[in-house]
């Protein structure tokens, strides 16, 4: 996997201004259904799989809807922050905004796919802003495992 990087500097105004653009997508494979893997993944309140969020406010039950916003806990730092669903394929996608601090926007994109291998989960990271070299620095070792962490939640249920 290739980690897309962008640095821009805006001169204007007398100012210069500095813009970070980091992307990445992870992939793993699982032997979990498309219905299973999206199940675990649209359930707000159940994100023990996730290696970078401990706890949710969403009720139990609580599915992701375009427009909705709750908040979360992270594992790194224990600062809330507030989540806005983007955009719900059913089956298919999930785009969600994280909107924690000024200097950083973090867009993650899930998407899931039904292969002759097996069900693909991919995870797409979007970091934008001057803070933002900061932040991938932090959660890059976390962010590698959240594809491969969901696959391995999904099957656990598939199994039982």
């Amino acid at each position: 996997m290739i980690l897309n990087f962008s640095f821009k500097l805006i001169a204007g105004r007398g100012r210069i201004w500095c813009k970070f653009t980091f992307f990445r997508t992870y992939r793993a494979l699982s032997t979990a259904p498309v219905d299973v893997l999206w199940q675990k993944l649209i359930n707000l309140a159940d994100i023990s799989w996730n290696p970078l969020l401990s706890s949710t406010n969403a009720p139990r039950g609580l599915i992701a809807k375009p427009g909705l916003i709750y908040q979360v806990v992270t594992r790194l730092m224990p600062i809330p922050v507030q989540i806005f669903v983007e955009r719900v394929r059913p089956g298919e996608l999930l785009s969600v905004r994280f909107l924690a601090i000024p200097g950083v926007e973090k867009v993650v994109t899930y998407q899931v796919e039904s292969t002759v291998c097996g069900t693909y989960v991919s995870y797409s990271v979007t970091l934008r802003g001057w803070l933002s070299p900061f932040i991938w620095w932090l959660i890059r070792p976390y962010a590698a495992r959240v594809a491969s962490e969901l696959a391995q939640a999904a099957e656990q249920v598939a199994v039982l």
